[in-house]
């Protein structure tokens, strides 16, 4: 089994408060990508180092309201809309695998139903739970196995963002790190004691950022 980190994502209000959240952090302006129909989502994307890429991600305004489940990354609970309103979080990692059936025959933890995606020609798998809740707050990721081919980023635009570390803090970080061991994403992230937390800290054309 290898396992990667695929993209990681920030959740905004709109996408136009994301992007202008980001040319202020980052110095770049990340460019607009598509939408999920079948989540009622929108996202902006960029490369973001080694076969990975940076998704901003909204709920579409321009889609059905209702897009028939609860959608992802905890974009239609109150308390999530609450601090996207105040500005762009940190919500989600994925993991890419290459063998997403055994992720989760493995895993001690609930990581939700596996959802087919299409988009032309390429498709994916990703682990999305019924009701819209990410596994401990986000601290696991999510995993993804994408159809044969060239990965995603790879038709991105490079501006010279890349990520350095996923940060993850806990109360109890052995509690987490075995989670994370059982999983075989130990490797990926740095695990510290604290408050539940998810940050990831980028490179960029303005120096070293965190992203929370």
């Amino acid at each position: 089994m290898h396992n990667k980190i695929d993209h990681f994502a920030i959740g905004a209000d709109t996408l136009d408060q994301g992007v202008a959240a980001m040319e202020a952090k980052l110095g770049v302006t990340v460019p607009r990508g598509g939408k999920h129909e079948a989540m009622s989502t929108h996202n902006c994307v960029m490369q973001s180092g080694n076969e990975s890429f940076f998704e901003l991600i909204a709920i579409d305004p321009d889609a059905p309201a209702d897009p028939g489940r609860v959608r992802w990354f905890t974009l239609d609970d109150p308390t999530t809309k609450a601090r996207l309103a105040e500005r762009p979080r940190a919500l989600c990692w994925v993991v890419g695998t290459d063998d997403l059936d055994a992720v989760i025959a493995a895993s001690p933890v609930d990581l939700g139903d596996v959802v087919l995606f299409t988009r032309g020609d390429r498709s994916w798998r990703l682990t999305v739970p019924k009701d819209g809740h990410l596994p401990m707050g986000g601290l696991l990721p999510a995993f993804i196995e994408w159809s044969p081919g060239p990965h995603p980023s790879t038709g991105q635009q490079d501006l010279a963002v890349t990520l350095d570390k996923v940060h993850l803090t806990y109360p109890t970080p052995v509690t987490l790190s075995a989670i994370l061991k059982a999983l075989r994403v130990d490797h990926l992230a740095e695990v510290q004691a604290g408050d539940a937390a998810l940050s990831f800290t980028v490179s960029t054309p303005n120096g070293a950022v965190t992203l929370d």
